[in-house]
């Protein structure tokens, strides 16, 4: 819908009773960092971290940086995975007399893949006022550099770090009609790669990793041949999004190492002809040309007959 004067004005007036140059209320302030360019802030994020009384931080040295870089003394504290039960019910009783405090994560927005939630959750039931900055994050970041669709999507967090487990959750995401995001460890990416393949097919995938620093890549193909390339190139450095398209998208070509590498998976459980019937019905290749490139990795070729 095409915006109008009125709108505008709408928003600039809507801004929670703040000015700029203002000590934001007391409360929860939930704010976005920059998920690696230390640029990628907002006025906004850097005038609410000025005026809290206490930045509650996933880790304060990773936290101490940026602030040292926008000239932010602000005192910090520690809330993170290992001590979130002990230290909330301190953080709360804070914000109950009075406290401003901002809630960030390493990295990206609070919240996301982080016990950020339960701290919101306790406020909102204590009646504090919860507000957000927002902006950076790697999941939406990811997506639109992925090449692949974006009006949808279903973002799982990490996968679960063992092979049977992870392709359990594999098979409950397969049926999602949206392109799915995943967190993933450099040292796992290419065996959940290899599950990815196998149990979602050859869909469209992108690899990013880096985003916003200097090494910044995203590696584009399907799920098999990226799997082929990390399980030859060896676990890449740096923080890792995984972004697969829905079912049925197959944007890019289907390579040579690819095919060979599907065929070799289901060969593992399927005879030749099953194998050659299931890799035709996912990527719509002849049945014919894939049955005779599985005879290759078959020691059966009596099935030929």
């Amino acid at each position: 819908m095409p915006r109008t004067p009125e709108d505008d004005n709408e928003r600039s007036d809507d801004s929670g009773g703040s000015k700029p140059g203002s000590r934001p209320g007391p409360g929860l302030h939930i704010v976005a960092t920059p998920i690696g360019n230390l640029g990628d802030i907002t006025l906004r994020a850097i005038e609410t971290l000025s005026g809290v009384d206490l930045i509650a931080c996933e880790d304060t040295r990773t936290t101490s940086v940026l602030l040292a870089r926008h000239g932010i003394a602000t005192k910090t504290t520690a809330y993170h995975e290992h001590n979130a039960e002990r230290a909330r019910p301190g953080l709360i009783e804070k914000m109950r007399a009075g406290a401003r405090i901002a809630l960030v994560s390493d990295a990206g927005t609070p919240l996301i893949a982080d016990p950020g939630y339960k701290l919101v959750t306790a406020a909102l039931e204590a009646g504090i006022a919860v507000s957000t900055c927002p902006g950076p994050s790697a999941v939406l970041a990811a997506l639109t550099l992925s090449g692949l669709p974006s009006d949808r999507f279903f973002f799982a967090g990490f996968l679960p770090a063992r092979g049977a487990a992870r392709r359990t959750a594999l098979t409950e995401l397969a049926p999602i009609n949206a392109t799915l995001i995943v967190y993933e460890a450099p040292h796992r990416l290419a065996e959940s790669l290899a599950d990815m393949a196998t149990v979602l097919g050859p869909r469209s995938a992108a690899v990013a990793r880096e985003l916003t620093k200097r090494f910044e890549e995203v590696r584009r193909d399907t799920l098999p041949a990226l799997a082929v390339h990390y399980a030859e190139a060896g676990a890449p450095k740096g923080e890792l999004v995984v972004v697969i398209g829905p079912p049925g998208e197959t944007k890019f070509a289907i390579s040579d190492e690819a095919i060979e590498s599907r065929l070799r998976d289901l060969l593992k459980n399927s005879s030749v002809r099953e194998a050659a019937a299931e890799l035709a019905a996912e990527t719509g290749l002849p049945r014919r040309v894939l049955y005779a490139r599985a005879l290759k990795f078959s020691r059966d070729p009596d099935e030929e007959s």
